[in-house]
C-alpha cells in the first residue's frame, strides 16, 4: 500500500531503524507535529469559510478533533517513557513547504490545501514505514493506525483543493508540490524526527 502514495521518493526502512533508537526524542517531535496539524485545521477553518466548499466548517473541525486526539495518544505514550514536551520546537520542513505558498493570491487557500496534503501524505508513509520496523508493540499499533487517519486527511486535503481550483489547476501545481516536497525533504539533516532526512531516500 506505501507504493501506492503519489511521493516522488520513498523512505528506506534503514530511516526506521535509526529513529527507533530514540523513542522518546520521536515522540516529542511527533507530538509538535499533531499539535501544529490540529492549530492548522483550525487557523483555515476561520480563515477560509465556507463559502468555496459545503461543509468546510465541519470538515475543518473535524480534522482538528482527530489531530487533538493523536495529540492525546502521544503525549500519554510519551509520558510512559518518562519524556516530556520542549518548550520549543522546529520543524525546518514544514517551513519549507510553507515556503510554496502563494501569499496574497487567488491561490493561497489552495496551497495552504496542498501542503496540508504532502505533510499528511509524507507523515502517512512515515508511519507505515515506522509500523513496519518497530519492536514496541504499542509503537507498532500506534503508528499502524495513524497511517490509516493520516491517509483519510491528506485525500480530503486534496478533494478540497480539487474543488476549489478545478481538477486540472489543482492536478498541475499538486504535481509541482510533489517534486518540491521530495527535494525538501532530501535537504533535512538526519535525527529523531518524523520528517527528518533518510540519507537514502529513494526518487521514484
Amino acid at each position: 500500500m506505501l507504493d501506492e502514495l503519489p511521493l516522488r521518493s520513498r523512505t528506506p526502512a534503514a530511516w526506521a531503524r535509526s529513529v527507533l533508537q530514540d523513542p522518546v526524542a520521536l515522540l516529542i517531535d511527533h507530538a509538535f507535529l499533531e499539535k501544529k496539524a490540529a492549530n492548522n485545521a483550525m487557523d483555515m477553518m476561520t480563515r477560509w469559510p465556507g463559502e468555496w466548499v459545503q461543509g468546510w466548517v465541519e470538515t475543518m473541525t473535524s480534522v482538528a478533533r482527530d489531530e487533538a486526539a493523536h495529540l492525546a495518544q502521544v503525549s500519554k505514550a510519551l509520558a510512559r517513557r518518562g519524556g516530556r514536551l520542549a518548550r520549543v520546537h522546529k520543524n525546518p520542513y514544514a517551513n519549507a513547504l510553507r515556503a510554496l505558498v502563494r501569499k496574497g493570491e487567488a491561490g493561497e487557500v489552495v496551497d495552504r490545501l496542498l501542503v496540508s496534503a504532502l505533510i499528511e501524505l509524507r507523515s502517512c508513509e512515515r508511519f507505515g514505514v515506522l509500523a513496519a520496523e518497530a519492536e514496541d508493540e504499542e509503537l507498532r499499533s500506534f503508528y499502524r493506525a495513524l497511517f490509516r487517519s493520516e491517509m483519510s486527511h491528506y485525500q480530503v486535503f486534496l478533494k478540497l483543493a480539487r474543488k476549489i481550483a478545478g481538477r486540472p489547476a489543482a492536478e498541475a501545481r499538486w504535481a509541482q508540490m510533489l517534486e518540491a516536497e521530495a527535494r525538501i525533504l532530501a535537504e533535512q539533516p538526519p535525527g529523531p524526527r518524523i520528517h527528518s532526512g533518510s540519507g537514502g531516500q529513494q526518487r521514484v
